[in-house]
C-alpha cells in the first residue's frame, strides 16, 4: 500500500505543479485539464482550462493535486506535506526553494531529532516540512 498526498487548488494547480517540479527535481507525468476530460461537457465552462488532475513523480513518491470549483475550496489547514532529504544540503535547498514567496513558520535548523528542519507555507498555500534526519 502506498499513501500519496493529494492536493486542491484554487485554480493555480498548473502553476504549482510547474513549481514543485523545479524545486523537488520530480517529473510531471499527468497534466490534464477539465476540458480534455471525457466528461467535459458536464463541467462549468470557467473550470475548463483549470486542472482536473495532476501527477508529479518524485523517484517512488507520487505528489498529486487538481483545481477544484471554487465553491468547493478550502485553505489547507491541519496537515503538512513531509520531504526527508537526505543531506542537509538539499534539504537546505528545496526549503528556501519552496519558501519563495511564500512564509517561513519555523527556519531551517539543526533540531535536537534533525540535522535540518524547517516548516513553511509555499506561495501556493501548500504547508511544508522538510527534514534531513541525522546520519548514523
Amino acid at each position: 500500500m502506498k499513501l500519496n498526498p493529494y492536493l486542491m487548488f484554487n485554480g493555480n494547480c498548473e502553476a504549482a505543479f510547474k513549481f514543485y517540479e523545479q524545486c523537488l527535481g520530480g517529473k510531471i507525468t499527468m497534466m490534464m485539464t477539465h476540458k480534455e476530460a471525457p466528461s467535459a461537457e458536464n463541467v462549468s465552462p470557467e473550470l475548463h482550462d483549470k486542472i482536473m488532475h495532476a501527477c508529479l513523480e518524485l523517484e517512488d513518491r507520487l505528489l498529486m493535486g487538481s483545481d477544484c470549483p471554487p465553491e468547493y475550496f478550502e485553505p489547507p489547514q491541519g496537515f503538512y506535506v513531509q520531504i526527508s532529504a537526505p543531506e542537509p544540503d538539499e534539504a537546505e535547498r528545496i526549503f528556501h526553494a519552496l519558501a519563495e514567496n511564500g512564509k517561513v513558520k519555523m527556519p531551517i535548523a539543526q533540531t535536537f531529532w534533525s540535522v535540518r528542519f524547517g516548516m513553511l507555507i509555499d506561495q501556493f498555500g501548500t504547508p511544508w516540512m522538510v527534514n534531513c534526519e541525522q546520519v548514523v
